[in-house]
């Protein structure tokens, strides 16, 4: 496996070895379980699927309740797939816990969906300076400014930054260090801040640049 789901449950700090005090996101990962297992020759590509989070089965509908029950644990709040070159070693309803696959000091990738902040302006937005706030300004400090051009090409270009929804998208943090793992309670210990809200789902994945 490449990686794994998990929830994020805030931040704490812990000390290392020389005493330093080390900032850190708790996630928990599951126990993540095996709902399908996908091959090349069947499915096109090989991958597995795995669940997350306990989900009532009144909440979750006919088809999904009849791709959930063969794994023989419940319905699933989440289900994602990782994309493998060998799915023969894992079962439908295994269990995959984070000490199967990350261990302190490893890097790792986190992708997750930032807080959403509704409506912003563009000073809060993309930081943009304003306008002076003397020397005749009036109305018009916190504005962005001319958009357009002159007669060609005569509109507004495409991804101009400018007031409107900000956040509640996907965000990913690259290269970031595992602090440690404690296995009787599925919790991941990740240095520094990761995105999203606490219970936020995350994917957790093996760092594509940190590990080489």
């Amino acid at each position: 496996m490449t990686g794994l789901i998990g929830k994020k449950i805030g931040m704490t700090q812990v000390f290392s070895a020389d005493g330093s005090v080390v900032p850190v996101t708790v996630i928990r990962t599951g126990p993540c379980i095996v709902v399908q297992k996908k091959e090349t020759g069947r499915d096109g590509y090989s991958a597995v699927q795995i669940g997350f989070g306990n989900k009532k089965n009144q909440r979750v509908n006919k088809p999904e309740q009849g791709h959930m029950v063969k794994a023989g644990k419940g319905a699933f709040q989440v289900l994602r797939e990782f994309r493998l070159q060998d799915v023969g070693q894992y079962e439908v309803g295994q269990e995959i816990k984070a000490t199967d696959i990350f261990k302190a000091g490893d890097r790792i990738d986190v992708s997750g969906t930032s807080k959403g902040r509704g409506f912003a302006g563009v000073i809060k937005r993309w930081s943009f300076s304003g306008f002076p706030a003397s020397h005749g300004t009036h109305e018009y400090f916190r504005h962005g400014g001319a958009i357009g051009n002159r007669s060609y090409p005569g509109r507004v270009f495409k991804g101009k930054k400018m007031a409107g929804h900000w956040g509640n998208e996907k965000v990913s943090v690259q290269n970031l260090e595992v602090v440690g793992i404690r296995p009787e309670e599925n919790l991941i210990l990740v240095k520094g801040a990761i995105p999203g809200a606490k219970r936020g789902i995350l994917i957790i994945r093996r760092a594509v640049k940190g590990n080489k």
